[in-house]
């Protein structure tokens, strides 16, 4: 039986650091997030984020948008709010109504701003190894990974999902560090062949419950689901988590895992753009 791989607690020990640190530097951080449409679940994850930013001392701004908003519009709101010179944040949430759902939308965060790390701008400096800022799923990967006292050197880690928001990003990251990764997509022949070599299993597709079965895992392989799914108003991940339960070492249980450590380094995110902010001020 694995060990629980507990999202809450990592997530906490972050949050406190992150008071501190608000505390002692005298910052005021404030992040913006634009909601566009009526999707229930996104308005969980932005309610959620709104609480964490409270709890540390951030002050937090909702922009709530018509879903039949057009692009040129929501990119003029875009423009808009980042006219306030106390913003050191901005998030997109996602995902937006299909046809707004644009490189063109994203990239109108400016790149200091853009706190969820979707700019072609700061992709490319994830690649480059010239990053200030980690996109905040991914980075919560690495946290849990840091937690466990793992280095992805040398590791064969296979993530099932190769997305912009985790899954290629995730894969940057790791090969950066040294890892061997498998990326599997839809098109991936014998990825059960190719998750049974991994000594790390991220999931993040977010389409199907029980994508990972445990015939899939080898014994003692660590498991991290990053992907949500909703059935019947109830919240589930990529993984078969009673069954991978029994032959992961550990496993992150869903909700209650990867997402509460998204939410705060997506705040640590927000200082670190606020610090970046005040020392260029101070250099003009």
């Amino acid at each position: 039986m694995s060990q629980l791989i507990d999202g809450k607690l990592i997530a906490k020990t972050i949050e406190s650091q992150l008071k501190r640190t608000i505390k002692k530097t005298g910052l005021k951080p404030k992040l913006a997030v634009v909601l566009v449409g009526d999707d229930k679940p996104s308005k969980v994850y932005v309610r959620r984020k709104a609480e964490a930013a409270a709890r540390v001392g951030i002050d937090f701004a909702l922009h709530l948008l018509p879903a039949k908003i057009s692009k040129k519009q929501l990119i003029k709101k875009i423009i808009q709010i980042q006219k306030d010179k106390k913003l050191s944040g901005l998030i997109i949430q996602l995902p937006l109504p299909e046809p707004l759902y644009t490189t063109e939308v994203l990239n109108a965060v400016k790149p200091e701003l853009d706190v969820d790390c979707l700019t072609d701008t700061n992709i490319g400096k994830l690649i480059m190894k010239t990053f200030s800022l980690l996109p905040p799923t991914p980075g919560a990967v690495l946290a849990i990974l840091k937690w466990l006292k793992i280095k992805p050197a040398g590791k064969i880690i296979a993530i099932l999902g190769t997305g912009a928001l985790v899954g290629k990003p995730l894969s940057v990251i790791l090969a950066n560090d040294g890892a061997t990764v498998i990326a599997c997509n839809s098109r991936t022949r014998n990825i059960k062949e190719k998750c049974l070599k991994a000594d790390i299993i991220v999931t993040a597709v977010g389409k199907k419950r029980n994508l990972l079965t445990a015939d899939m895992v080898k014994r003692g392989a660590i498991v991290i689901d990053t992907g949500i799914v909703f059935e019947n108003n109830k919240m589930y991940g990529d993984v078969d988590f009673a069954n991978v339960q029994k032959k992961a070492s550990y496993i992150t249980p869903v909700p209650g895992g990867v997402g509460p450590i998204t939410v705060s380094l997506l705040l640590q995110n927000t200082l670190t753009a606020a610090k970046l902010k005040s020392k260029k001020n101070l250099q003009n």
